[in-house]
């Protein structure tokens, strides 16, 4: 069964920056497409970022200009780098694959942007 983890989630100040990471227990060169998600408790999961096989990006609205996602299949791993970080901006933040008709869902890392 594949397994997604994020990592480099934390407390930042307005206007800071962090690079999430997800890893994959597996090659993730037959994921059509990953991605990172966001929640806040109380609100519906809110697409953040996605990149396909090919390497075409989508955004959120909310975090367009700030955020980059990438991916690395040679370490199987997917990157979010956030810029200019705001309050609005705090969340679990999920790491996602789809395989098909399969989906893979990370367990989460905090974000908090707070001064």
């Amino acid at each position: 069964q594949m397994q997604l983890v994020e990592s480099g989630g934390g407390l930042v100040q307005p206007g800071g920056s962090l690079r999430l990471s997800c890893a994959a227990s597996g090659s993730i060169l037959s994921f059509n497409a990953m991605g990172w998600f966001r929640q806040v408790p109380g609100n519906q999961r809110e697409l953040v970022a996605t990149i396909t096989s090919g390497g075409s990006t989508n955004y959120g609205d909310s975090v367009k200009g700030r955020f980059t996602i990438s991916r690395d299949n040679g370490k199987n791993t997917a990157h979010l780098q956030m810029n200019s970080l705001k309050p609005e901006d705090t969340a679990v933040y999920y790491c996602y694959a789809r395989q098909w008709a399969t989906e893979y869902w990370g367990q989460g890392t905090q974000v908090t942007v707070s001064s």
